[in-house]
């Protein structure tokens, strides 16, 4: 679930739908911001995907939370 494997190809993996996130990131935004853009634009998501998929990122030190919004980290 997490990697994309045989059965789960990349864009229904976690790790294909944490990258899609990152893009969108260039300068902070809150959480309900990105959503509503995501929601939007791929049909793909379900709210806990996101949020799933949001930990990863955070998880790996990408992203971070700075007064309420969601700043991607440099690396």
């Amino acid at each position: 679930m997490i990697l994309p494997t045989k059965h789960i190809p990349i864009r229904s993996s976690l790790l294909g739908q944490a990258s899609l996130l990152l893009p969108r990131l260039k300068r902070p935004k809150t959480m309900s911001r990105l959503w509503e853009d995501l929601r939007s634009e791929v049909d793909l998501w379900s709210y806990e995907r996101f949020l799933l998929a949001l930990d990863l990122l955070y998880i790996v030190g990408l992203v971070d939370i700075r007064d309420g919004q969601l700043v991607r980290m440099a690396k």
